[in-house]
């Protein structure tokens, strides 16, 4: 006897029962959190709660060392890892546990090398030290670079604040180029410009702290510049108005960093402690010992561009 078309259906279209108690009930997604998701977790709610109640320290200049590490950076170590792939050489030449003047090359366009070198020394130091710098007026000039720039730990670039951290036992970080070294063209790229009047070897003098040389390569390949808009960056209040290869010809895409291969290295420290702090009002030793410093880190430049050869190794 033949089956009538509703019959047929019926056989087809079997039921498949769902039980909300037994194993026949399978989640497409597991949300279960192991103990070490638990912990970040804990972590992260008491972060926010300080935050929210006020329970967090900063220090005479602003200095906020939670927000520092748990958050800004946080968010500039993917640059730091995986875009510029950073690597360091002779850090241990940094003091661990005293008063320090770290003295480095200018480049770059934008200062992402500070940047750079204060998350150096806060994750790859053996002693994970907070490196102080001393930042522009300019710097301090704009609402909210200038705050996020105290959070930081840095601060204005004078002798008082310097001599003061120092005699802390702080790592201070000093730029003797300026805006004459980030802003130079792309064809004077790893040449030093000047290092001023030598204020920050004074600062060394008077605290009694060493004097470590700093040379960093890769920063002059991220924005090269090939030009300037002198006459909007003077409307703007800039120092200048960079035009590289790909700004403002791209528009927003041109700011994005070229991903040169870096490398931060740190030569043997230049001691100061067997000076007398009135020495340091001496311009002649003051300059000789400028000089000097600046010798050492044209020196080690040269070394770490043989060493790293081509700026884009993945591409040459």
């Amino acid at each position: 006897m033949s089956e009538t078309a509703g019959e047929r259906e019926s056989h087809d279209a079997q039921v498949i029962p769902i039980s909300r108690a037994g194993s026949a009930y399978e989640p497409a997604f597991d949300f279960d959190l192991g103990p070490e998701d638990d912990r970040r977790l804990a972590e992260f709610f008491a972060f926010l709660r300080r935050r929210l109640t006020g329970e967090y320290e900063v220090d005479e200049f602003g200095f906020d060392a939670e927000l520092t590490d748990k958050v800004l950076l946080e968010l500039i170590r993917p640059l730091y890892r995986h875009w510029f792939r950073v690597e360091t050489v002779g850090i241990k030449n940094v003091p661990g546990d005293t008063g320090a003047l770290v003295v480095a090359n200018h480049s770059g366009t934008v200062p992402v090398d500070a940047l750079m070198l204060q998350v150096a020394l806060h994750d790859d130091h053996p002693d994970r030290r907070a490196l102080r710098l001393l930042g522009a007026d300019l710097v301090y000039q704009l609402p909210l670079l200038g705050h996020l720039s105290r959070k930081t730990g840095h601060t204005l670039a004078c002798r008082a604040d310097a001599d003061r951290l120092m005699r802390k036992g702080e790592l201070v970080g000093v730029f003797p180029e300026g805006f004459k070294g980030v802003g130079k063209p792309f064809s004077e790229r790893y040449k030093l410009q000047r290092f001023g009047r030598g204020g920050f070897v004074a600062s060394a003098i008077r605290a009694g702290a060493p004097i470590v040389p700093c040379a960093i390569v890769g920063a002059e390949e991220i924005y090269p510049k090939i030009g300037d808009l002198r006459f909007l960056a003077r409307a703007l209040g800039l120092p200048y108005l960079p035009v590289t290869p790909l700004f403002p010809w791209l528009g927003p895409l041109g700011l994005i960093p070229l991903p040169s291969k870096w490398l931060i290295g740190f030569g043997e420290p230049i001691r100061t402690d067997e000076y007398d702090p009135s020495d340091a009002d001496d311009p002649m030793l003051v300059f000789n010992l400028t000089d000097q410093v600046r010798e050492v880190i044209q020196q080690l430049l040269n070394e770490l561009r043989l060493q790293r050869g081509h700026a884009f190794p993945p591409f040459f």
